[in-house]
């Protein structure tokens, strides 16, 4: 299994399939065994329904994970990379906010050798922003990225822990994953904060991105969840090192 492609949804009746086709279109287009995963994490539409319904090329393998509660983001990319079988395994958000195309960038950058995790950067130079956040999303952004730079020492390199679409070394994802504990939205940060005390590199790859004003998912639309999820990841992390 060359790639596997996990997407982490919650009511997203009415996007799934287009994200499974251009999925299982983009595997197809550049000759790559894969696997697309999609994790149904809790939704009370029909979002894992319309996910089986989906028709994908015999080359393509389609999994469809639900479980009943709703247990926040984190849980279902978890959930994902550790069902995955890929050689190299990536995720990425639901709404084709980035197109598929844009991840050769980040397997070249993982088979070449230079790095363990290729993380999608809107804020790179080369980036491409079709339609950008709102100026108060924009803000609170900024706020929580300096916010975690100061409790948590993220990695100053690092432009943009919170983007959607990353890409890793198949064992690398399935370690890191593993032992992650974070359920919510937070879980990026916990991973990469793994990934550094492990030695992994990382590097950033530009995306061409547009915001989805249908997210489900919100710093601006949840700050005290998030920010206590932050204390709770600094006091996890901490006690790791005793």
């Amino acid at each position: 299994m060359d790639l596997s492609i996990v997407i982490p949804a919650f009511e997203e009746s009415r996007k799934i399939a287009r994200d499974i086709k251009a999925a299982a279109e983009f595997l197809e287009a550049n000759s790559l065994k894969g696997e697309i995963i999609v994790v149904d994490d809790g939704s009370q539409d029909r979002t894992a329904e319309a996910a089986r319904e989906v028709h994908v090329p015999p080359s393509v393998k389609l999994n469809v994970i639900r479980y009943e509660q709703h247990r926040g983001k984190g849980y279902g990319v978890r959930t994902g990379m550790k069902a995955s079988t890929g050689q190299y395994a990536m995720f990425a958000d639901c709404g084709l906010c980035i197109p598929y195309g844009d991840a050769l960038l980040g397997l070249e950058m993982l088979k070449g050798g230079q790095f363990d995790i290729a993380h999608g950067s809107r804020r790179h130079i080369q980036s491409d922003i079709l339609q950008d956040q709102p100026w108060h999303r924009r803000f609170l952004s900024r706020t929580f990225k300096f916010t975690v730079r100061t409790m948590l020492g993220t990695p100053r390199e690092l432009t943009d822990t919170q983007c959607g679409f990353k890409i890793y070394k198949g064992d690398v994802a399935r370690e890191l994953y593993g032992l992650c504990t974070t359920d919510g939205f937070l879980f990026d940060i916990e991973i990469i904060l793994r990934a550094v005390r492990k030695s992994y590199r990382i590097g950033e790859f530009p995306v061409e991105w547009a915001c989805d004003p249908d997210s489900r998912l919100s710093v601006a639309r949840t700050p005290w969840p998030v920010l206590a999820e932050l204390y709770k990841l600094k006091r996890a992390m901490a006690r790791d090192l005793r």
